[in-house]
């Protein structure tokens, strides 16, 4: 399936989320009761504190928030990246929609991330929902068939079938000899680094980060040459 594709017609993205409320305290009171329920079935132990539990609440569309959404295609050899972050949610989806429309315009138009039809776009998907806001056809899978949806996976490709294993990026960039995306924060370092340190910034070059990787990975999927550094550009 992939020697058939036009690269230049797939769209890299990759999303970053946190938790709703900057503490489990801070919770309106009928949320903070369906986090106690929700909660029960992610306690790493029986007596884990759900304030403790709620450091996870980011990865769930129902009681977190996008504060970025990085992307990057290939044109001519260059990998151009684009993101789209702040406090209001519903702006960056709407920046990020009106790109994506225009993308979704070319023909054969696909969205590739890794492990992205398990996390990033069933989580845009329903924050657009959340947030009022119409979903882009190119999102939207529903009442479609599994050839019609327009999404790549880098994880998915990986697996080759086989559903019994998760393979970070970060190992895959390592086996691939790609630059490390997590060289500054991980994934686990996002919520503090948004509600205690307010640095926002530093989440957008992590972002960016994984959207170059998951570029260089699928190149290597197809036995391309890696884009070099100079021909990364941030827009």
């Amino acid at each position: 399936m992939l020697k058939n594709i036009n690269i230049s017609n797939i769209l890299f993205l990759d999303i970053e989320t946190v938790s709703a409320y900057n503490s489990y305290e801070s919770l309106p009171g009928t949320f903070q009761k369906l986090w106690d329920k929700k909660s029960k079935y992610i306690k790493t132990s029986e007596n884990e504190e759900h304030s403790v539990t709620y450091k996870k609440a980011g990865i769930y569309a129902e009681f977190g928030k996008i504060i970025c959404i990085s992307v990057g295609c290939l044109q001519n050899n260059e990998l151009r990246i684009k993101s789209f972050y702040g406090d209001n949610e519903q702006k960056l989806l709407e920046d990020f929609c009106h790109t994506l429309e225009k993308f979704a315009n070319k023909k054969n138009a696909r969205l590739c991330a890794h492990n992205g039809k398990e996390f990033d776009f069933p989580y845009i998907a329903r924050r657009l929902l959340i947030n009022s806001l119409p979903l882009p056809d190119i999102i939207n899978t529903a009442g479609k068939k599994p050839w019609e949806v327009a999404h790549l996976d880098t994880l998915e490709l990986w697996k080759f079938g086989d559903y019994k294993n998760y393979t970070s990026l970060q190992l895959l960039s390592l086996l691939f000899k790609i630059a490390d995306p997590k060289d500054d924060i991980d994934g686990n370092d996002v919520g503090a680094v948004y509600w205690i340190d307010h640095d926002i910034e530093r989440i957008v070059r992590y972002c960016q980060k994984d959207v170059v990787t998951i570029a260089q990975l699928l190149l290597r999927y197809l036995n391309r040459p890696l884009i070099t550094e100079d021909k990364i550009l941030f827009l």
